[in-house]
């Protein structure tokens, strides 16, 4: 029983910091932006693979959270899963910006196109490839199930309020996500 009195009290916390903040307390606020800066920074440098773009989003994120918090209620998802969605859908926006103003310069080559270096060639001629090479072969979507599931450990609700699916559009994205994955990986 003793095991589940520290998730209820740090959850009881949670709330208490989030009734304060929403009241305006600064030191609240501040507490907010403090327990989930690094997690929100991770999940963003991961989605949109730079520092700057990820730092720029976060603040984007916490800013963002600072004129929302008023509106936030506690319901299904925790306040966790709130600001992920925030953080989000910050992303997704800088996505379709960057593919709207991306030059013909910037357009990825095709796979094959540039020259390998010695190490990818032994790399592929052995058929091994690394796991953000084949995760980088899902869907948006999928990859960000798998971020949301196994990086950040959210469950399949929390990671459905994040990316505005339902908690079986979640499962299902993971099962054909991990279905793809075993597909790539060389058979023995």
């Amino acid at each position: 029983m003793s095991s589940s009195a520290p998730a209820r009290s740090s959850t009881e916390d949670l709330k208490r910091l989030v009734e304060l903040a929403q009241r305006g307390d600064r030191e609240a606020l501040e507490a907010l932006y403090l327990l989930h800066f690094d997690r929100i920074y991770s999940y963003l440098h991961m989605s949109v693979g730079n520092r700057h773009d990820a730092e720029d989003l976060t603040t984007q994120t916490f800013l963002k959270m600072l004129e929302a918090i008023g509106r936030f209620r506690w319901r299904s998802a925790p306040f966790s899963a709130w600001l992920f969605r925030i953080a989000h859908n910050l992303a997704m926006d800088h996505f379709r910006a960057s593919r709207r103003w991306q030059t013909e310069e910037e357009v990825p080559e095709p796979e094959g196109a540039a020259e390998s270096s010695a190490e990818d060639a032994a790399l592929q001629s052995i058929g091994r490839r690394s796991m953000l090479e084949l995760i980088e072969n899902l869907s948006l979507e999928q990859q960000q199930v798998l971020m949301l599931k196994f990086l950040f450990n959210f469950s399949n609700g929390e990671a459905g309020t994040v990316l505005g699916k339902s908690e079986g559009a979640v499962k299902s994205l993971q099962h054909r996500a991990l279905a793809s994955l075993q597909k790539q990986l060389p058979q023995d």
